[in-house]
């Protein structure tokens, strides 16, 4: 992973200081909450309903065990002793005291980490793939161009007051695992005839009150052109993004009412005047970056196949937790292995902080130190051998996180909602537990399949409901909390917004409605390896309307 040199310690180290100066401007009185807001942002800091929460970045999802025990400590010396991991590949922590952050964000930089950007109407965390330099399917490790654009986007004197935020994501391999096309550019690596590495650019995607999937303006953008192109959507975006109202503000509002041809038109010309700049990226920068990503050197461990086929054998919910959350690796004699922080009845994406040094030590014994953050809020090791899994396996039982759930119903995407959120409108929280609980049986949650449910507590999106595979988002409706479901999404290379089903469900009848889903699926799938999605986008919504509703015009 990328390391600080003497100009990222300093500038970090720098901006810490800054901010501890304008803490305690804030808590003297000498700076007003209007005058603050703005420059707590800009730092990651949010006030939430009840304290303030400290976002902090996990550049392209990637974490050190020595990073991993930062934030265990930061937890415990500056919070409740737990952590939040985000739909961005960031964690948050929801409980620190204004007077302690800066502390904590100096104790952050002690092991090259930082809030920066996190907030606020800039460039924000590039995400990725969180499988980049392990997957089989992989073209390219997309990390070094996401740190690449992390270097670029810091800070950036033209694009840190931007009409709205701004999200990029990057993805290397044929599967899509980091959502590129909800997002406002997103890349993905491929060889044109050549061979040569590029991006296929989408621009304009997003969720939010307005949901809408990204438009591919370039087919082929070469790697040396990645910072010239990417400059030029942006500076466009800058100058002609909506600033009159901040629910039109997002680029994928200027896609829409431009087109997106005149708006490919206007990047290129942009473009053409950037090409041969000091942007241009040279091969030896490239090479350089992307010497820090190298994978680590992974010995032949052939004898893992025989003792992975006799612990399955003696032990069946060992073999469940191998079936459901480790994928195949590059290298045959290893895995990566999802830990799910999705325990039956748990927080979706919380993390104590006595299990987060536990991961750490994990990591640093059976996964070469590595430890990444998915856009799913689950913790990967991307590297472990499959004579290790045994242990692995063990060792997460000990802290509770060996939930055998990963992309099964169970496994549940959900914003903090209205129990920490002061944009919410109903609680996330509490529903994703239900919901885990009533499916908790795994011979059922195995029969069902690979399904998605995604829950936002109001329209921001938070929770990615809109590609959801059942997507639930949470509204106010006469004083009351009220949940519309939505169907058919999905984030992946075959992105798709849901539907909205029918009238919206109260809290307690929600679950009672995701099992009438569900059933409803499992009586009309063609086979059992025909998963949820499949079937919907066969069959299209009206079998679950009319189970859910009785006829169509009752839904209506």
């Amino acid at each position: 992973m990328y390391r600080y040199d003497e100009f990222d310690h300093a500038f970090v180290a720098e901006r810490v200081e800054q901010f501890r100066d304008q803490v305690q401007r804030r808590l003297s009185g000498e700076l007003a909450e209007d005058a603050f807001k703005p420059l707590r942002l800009m730092n990651g800091v949010y006030l939430q309903l009840h304290a303030y929460m400290l976002r902090i970045a996990i550049p392209y999802g990637t974490l050190s065990s020595r990073q991993v025990r930062m934030l265990a400590h930061i937890a415990r010396k500056y919070d409740r002793g737990y952590g939040h991991f985000t739909t961005r590949q960031n964690l948050q922590f929801n409980w620190p005291k204004l007077s302690d952050i800066p502390d904590a964000l100096a104790e952050l930089a002690s092991v090259e980490m930082h809030a920066l950007q996190t907030s606020g109407n800039c460039i924000r965390n590039v995400t990725a793939d969180h499988f980049a330099g392990a997957a089989a399917d992989e073209i390219a490790d997309p990390r070094p161009y996401a740190e690449i654009l992390r270097q670029w986007s810091s800070v950036h004197p033209e694009f840190s007051f931007l009409p709205r935020k701004f999200k990029i994501a990057v993805t290397g391999a044929e599967r899509d695992r980091a959502a590129i096309q909800v997002h406002d550019i997103g890349l993905h690596l491929k060889k044109n005839e050549k061979g040569e590495i590029g991006f296929a650019v989408y621009v304009g995607g997003g969720q939010g009150r307005t949901p809408m999937i990204a438009k591919l303006i370039r087919d082929f953008l070469p790697e040396e052109d990645l910072l010239s192109y990417t400059t030029a959507i942006v500076r466009v975006y800058n100058l002609r993004g909506r600033r009159d109202n901040k629910y039109k503000a997002r680029i994928k509002i200027l896609v829409h009412e431009t087109g997106a041809e005149e708006l490919a038109r206007q990047v290129e010309a942009e473009f053409a005047e950037l090409k041969d700049s000091e942007l241009k990226l040279p091969e030896k920068d490239i090479e350089a970056i992307a010497a820090y990503f190298a994978p680590p050197a992974l010995p032949d461990r052939a004898e893992g196949w025989e003792n992975l086929a006799r612990w399955k054998k003696a032990d069946p919910a060992f073999a469940r937790w191998v079936q459901q959350n480790v994928q195949p690796h590059k290298h045959p004699d290893y895995g990566m292995v999802t830990i799910s922080l999705k325990p039956i009845g748990g927080i979706p994406g919380d993390a104590s902080d006595s299990q987060m040094d536990a991961v750490a030590d994990i990591a640093e014994e059976y996964a070469f130190d590595e430890i990444r953050v998915s856009h799913e809020q689950n913790l990967i090791l991307p590297h472990v051998a499959l004579a290790d899994l045994e242990a692995v396996y063990r060792g997460l039982v000990a802290i509770g996180l060996a939930e055998a759930n990963a992309g099964l119903i169970t496994d549940i995407i959900a914003c903090p909602g209205l129990d920490y959120c002061a944009l919410a409108n109903a609680r996330s929280i509490p529903l994703a537990q239900e919901i885990s609980r009533r499916f908790a049986d795994p011979d059922r949650q195995a029969e069902i399949g690979e399904l998605k449910i995604k829950i936002s507590g109001c329209i921001n999106a938070c929770g990615h409901h809109h590609v959801g595979h059942i997507g639930l988002l949470g509204v106010e409706k006469k004083g009351a909390e009220l949940y519309q479901i939505t169907l058919g999404g999905s984030g992946d290379e075959h992105t798709s917004i849901g539907e909205i089903i029918g009238r919206g469900f109260e809290p307690d009848k929600v679950t009672d409605a995701i099992e009438t889903i569900v059933n409803t699926y499992l009586a009309i799938r063609k086979e059992p390896s025909e998963i949820f999605l499949e079937t919907y986008r066969r069959v299209g919504p009206q079998p679950f309307k009319d189970a859910l509703y009785g006829t169509a015009a009752e839904a209506a």
